[in-house]
C-alpha cells in the first residue's frame, strides 16, 4: 500500500469521525436543550480520554502485537521445518559420522513421544556443554568427506540464499546464526580447488567452520524437535523416524 495515500486515508478518516461526533452532539442539543449537561458529560468525555488512549495503545495494542508474532513464529518454524526436510537433516546425519566423541550425546538426542519439557531442557543443557571434535584433517577418508560436503553444500547454495535473504528470519536470531554459519562454511569450501592439497593450518581452519555450523544444527533441530512434538504430533512421528542420531531409525513403521 502506498504510504501517501494510507496517509491520507487515516487523515480523511479521522476529520470525518471528529464531524460525525460533533453532528451527534448538536443533534443531542437540539432535543434536549441541555446545553449545561452536554458540556459536562463532554468534559467528562475529554477528561477520560487518556485513560482510553492508554488502554488502546499498552492492552490492545500488545494482544495484536502478540498474536502478530506468534503467527510470525509459527511461519517461521514452517520454515526452519522445510530447511530441515531439504537439507538440514541429510547435514545432520553426515556430519555426525565424524563426529569423534558422538557416543557422548547419542543418548541425548534419541527422543520418543514420552519426553517432557524437563527432558528438552536436559537435553539442551548436556549439548551446551559438548566438546565437538570433528575428523577433519589430511587423511584420505577426511578429504574424501569434505569433498562429499562441498558438493552438497554447492548444491544447496541457492536455497540458502533465498532463505538469507527472507527479512523475517531476523525474528529468530539462533536459526539465522545456523544458516550463516552453513553459508559460511559453502563459501570456505567452495574457494578452494583441490581440497586433497591443503596445509594442516587450513584443515584445522574447516575443522572450526564445520564445528560451529554443526553446533548450531544441532541446538536448532532440538529445538524444532521440541515444538513438533509440543504442536504437531504427525510431524513429530516423522521426525523420530529420521532422526539423524539414532542408528535404528527408519521411515517404516514396524507391526
Amino acid at each position: 500500500m502506498n504510504i501517501k495515500k494510507y496517509l491520507n486515508y487515516r487523515v480523511r478518516l479521522g476529520i470525518l469521525l471528529v464531524v460525525i461526533s460533533v453532528i451527534l452532539y448538536l443533534i443531542n442539543l437540539f432535543f434536549f436543550k441541555q446545553i449545561f449537561n452536554t458540556e459536562y458529560y463532554l468534559s467528562i468525555d475529554v477528561a477520560f480520554l487518556p485513560i482510553e488512549v492508554l488502554f488502546v495503545v499498552l492492552v490492545i495494542e500488545s494482544v495484536i502485537s502478540s498474536r502478530e508474532k506468534q503467527i510470525l513464529l509459527e511461519k517461521l518454524n514452517m520454515v526452519i521445518g522445510t530447511f530441515y526436510s531439504e537439507m538440514g537433516t541429510d547435514l545432520l546425519k553426515e556430519l555426525s559420522k565424524y563426529d569423534k566423541n558422538k557416543e557422548n550425546i547419542r543418548k541425548t538426542l534419541i527422543l520418543n513421544d514420552e519426553w517432557s519439557q524437563k527432558d528438552f531442557l536436559d537435553a539442551a543443557e548436556k549439548i551446551k556443554a559438548y566438546k565437538y571434535d570433528l575428523y577433519i584433517c589430511s587423511d584420505p577418508e577426511s578429504v574424501e568427506f569434505l569433498i562429499c560436503l562441498k558438493e552438497f553444500l554447492i548444491s544447496k547454495r541457492n536455497y540458502l540464499l533465498i532463505l538469507l535473504e527472507n527479512p523475517n528470519l531476523l525474528e529468530h536470531e539462533t536459526f539465522t546464526e545456523l544458516l550463516r554459519a552453513v553459508f559460511h562454511l559453502t563459501e570456505e569450501l567452495e574457494k578452494r580447488n583441490d581440497i586433497s592439497r591443503l596445509p594442516n593450518a587450513d584443515y584445522q581452519h574447516l575443522k572450526m567452520d564445520t564445528e560451529r555450523a554443526y553446533g548450531y544444527l544441532i541446538v536448532e533441530w532440538l529445538l524444532y524437535m521440541e515444538h513438533l512434538m509440543n504442536n504437531y504430533p504427525y510431524l513429530f512421528s516423522l521426525a523420530l523416524r529420521v532422526n539423524p542420531f539414532d542408528p535404528n531409525a527408519k521411515v517404516e513403521i514396524d507391526d
